[in-house]
């Protein structure tokens, strides 16, 4: 969601908090802003749409100072206007905000009685006034700050400055990632470590609760007690060329043709081995895992489809029973808990919201056995997790996910290995053969990848279209999920999902010739099953897209158009089938001449509920 960068320092920081605002563009946002101090005097410029649109303002003003702190924001409280743009102003001190403060209506109006004028429809700018008014008792803007986050409900990043105290950046943390930058005689903060990666990779992630103040000359933190903590200093393993887009076109496109070598890497840990150990999933995996009665699936998005695959093969390799939910819906229902199953949150950023109030909520009713399967090793839901298994994708920029999403199958999969192991499922050859399919994983995807030319050819029809209809059977239909869910994110192209053999129990009734159908076909033991289903679409009229193996033996005609992939790859095959999907979603958008890696009202990393 909204992205914040902040810093302290003895030179001009207009540059870098600017270059920090694009490399944080991949979380969504729809207007910018930016606050800084030069000679105790605080300068603040906004404008709705594009980074580039406050670049230009910037330089055409010929903006400068050492302190300050900017913002792409995504739009909660009130419409996307320059007016509800950050930073916020109260005074003399400058706010900048990601999450929602749910007690603002409250703070309004007792702020207002006190005194204050209100210029925007946000949550943020209460927040500005009530730092304003504690500052008028408070020795400095960071005690004033400490004051009033101790009044604010909700989930909030906040990043503050003041012309008061010139010097300091102040920042706050309940819930949205933040984190600070120490650098030699400068100090940063940012919602992500890339904003930073031109001027430090030694970072420190804040904890829940904690408070901060960065200076040129150093830094201190507070915990949710007020109480001064050392929190360590990481060093990033991210670098500038990991985020640089390269010969491609888009960060999607680049992320799609990434999924081989960011499988690889998951998987490096299986290179050498004979047998898979439980140690996978951390230290205290095996007891956990060994003692689990149930597995509950945990997700949001692209994530739940991952959870959807996880729990076809949870049940079949390992027998265990598995329910695989959407984390906004969970924690809303009077659930039944098993104490003694395994709790899974799956994110590519883990920092959710959803999906980290489900995991509070799972322990509240008693699972003791957590496990995150996550992109970001730092992420606050690895840290609240018992157990834990790194993705290894690498940065993710597109707003659509790709590689978190095939990365996240794999560790499903392992995972499904090591309790069918554990649970006397899983014979030696059985757990021998699968481990060198997934070995051979990265380079079946890679000859996937060589059928772009002809994907982009079908894109081209499917650019005129309005509706879309994705079918598939069994463990594919949650591949049919998510081929719908990417062809609208990025092509704003309306697109459903069935199940192919619901189709004559009501989506049957939209296909007509003006509606193209795509179907997920490999050579399983539903494909003579799915060919019933096609056949039902073409007697109505229906445009058939396919997908399938070798020796699916489907005719093509003009209105029947297939593509094989290659030969059956067995239960990994929804790793393979999702690739050609995300290049139809992909080129469908190119030809449409949306925003691939942008799409209107969307965010990356949704920190709000």
């Amino acid at each position: 969601m909204c992205g914040i960068v902040g810093a302290a320092a003895r030179r001009d920081i207009v540059p870098l908090l600017v270059d920090g605002l694009r490399r944080l563009e991949y979380r969504g946002y729809d207007s910018a802003g930016i606050a800084v101090i030069n000679h105790a005097a605080l300068k603040r410029l906004r404008a709705p749409g594009r980074v580039a649109e406050l670049a230009a303002q910037s330089a055409a003003e010929r903006l400068n100072g050492q302190t300050g702190i900017a913002h792409t924001r995504w739009a909660t409280h009130g419409a996307p206007t320059e007016r509800n743009a950050h930073p916020h102003i109260s005074g003399d001190i400058a706010i900048v905000h990601n999450g929602i403060v749910e007690n603002h209506e409250a703070l309004r109006e007792r702020l207002k009685r006190a005194g204050y004028t209100f210029a925007s429809e946000t949550d943020t700018e209460v927040v500005a006034h009530l730092i304003a008014e504690h500052r008028k008792h408070a020795p400095s803007l960071f005690a004033a700050t400490v004051r009033a986050i101790a009044e604010l409900e909700g989930a909030f990043a906040l990043a503050i400055v003041s012309a008061r105290d010139p010097d300091a950046v102040v920042v706050a943390r309940r819930g949205p990632p933040l984190l600070l930058g120490v650098g030699e005689g400068e100090n940063f903060a940012a919602s992500d470590v890339s904003a930073l990666l031109p001027v430090t990779r030694r970072v420190v992630y804040l904890e829940d609760g904690d408070c901060a103040e960065i200076r040129p000359d150093g830094y201190r933190v507070v915990d949710a007690r007020g109480t001064a903590v050392e929190r360590p200093v990481h060093v990033s393993e991210l670098s500038d060329e990991a985020v640089a887009l390269g010969p491609y076109r888009h960060y999607m496109q680049k992320e799609i043709h990434e999924q081989p070598g960011a499988l690889a890497n998951t998987l490096e840990i299986l290179t050498a081995a004979s047998s898979l150990q439980p140690g996978l999933f951390g230290a205290e995996a095996e007891p956990l895992l060994r003692a689990a009665s149930s597995v509950h699936l945990v997700a949001c998005g692209t994530s739940y489809h991952a959870a959807l695959i996880g729990r076809y093969w949870l049940e079949d390799v390992a027998g265990i029973p598995t329910v695989a939910e959407i984390a906004s819906e969970y924690r809303y229902r009077r659930s039944v808990a098993d104490p003694n199953g395994l709790f899974i949150t799956i994110s590519q950023s883990g920092e959710t919201a959803d999906t980290l109030a489900a995991l509070e909520h799972a322990k509240a009713l008693g699972y003791r056995a957590t496990l995150a399967i996550c992109n970001v090793p730092e992420s606050s839901l690895i840290r609240a997790s018992r157990l834990r298994f790194l993705t290894r994708a690498g940065p993710e920029i597109g707003v659509a996910s790709t590689k978190a999403f095939t990365t996240q199958l794999a560790s499903l999969f392992v995972l499904a290995l090591v309790l069918g192991r554990l649970r006397g499922r899983l014979a030696r050859d059985a757990e021998q053969a699968h481990l060198q399919a997934l070995r051979h994983l990265p380079a079946a995807m890679n000859e996937i990848l060589a059928i772009e030319p002809r994907v982009a050819q079908w894109a081209a029809r499917f650019a005129t279209k309005e509706h879309a209809l994705f079918l598939g059977r069994g463990i594919h239909w949650p591949i049919a999920m998510e081929g719908a869910l990417k062809l609208k994110e990025i092509s704003y192209i309306h697109a459903e999902a069935y199940a192919a053999g619901e189709l004559k129990h009501g989506p049957l009734a939209l296909v007509d010739a003006a509606m193209p159908v795509v179907a997920v076909a490999p050579t399983d033991t539903l494909i003579e099953k799915l060919k019933s289903n096609l056949q039902e679409v073409r007697a109505r009229g229906g445009e058939l897209y396919v997908f399938s193996d070798k020796g699916a033996q489907l005719a093509e005609s003009d209105y029947v158009h297939v593509i094989e992939l290659g030969a059956h790859a067995g239960p990994l095959s929804p790793m393979l089938h999702v690739v050609p999907l995300q290049l139809l979603a992909y080129h469908t958008a190119l030809a449409r001449g949306t925003d691939v890696d942008k799409p209107r009202n969307l965010a990356k990393s949704v920190t709000v509920e």
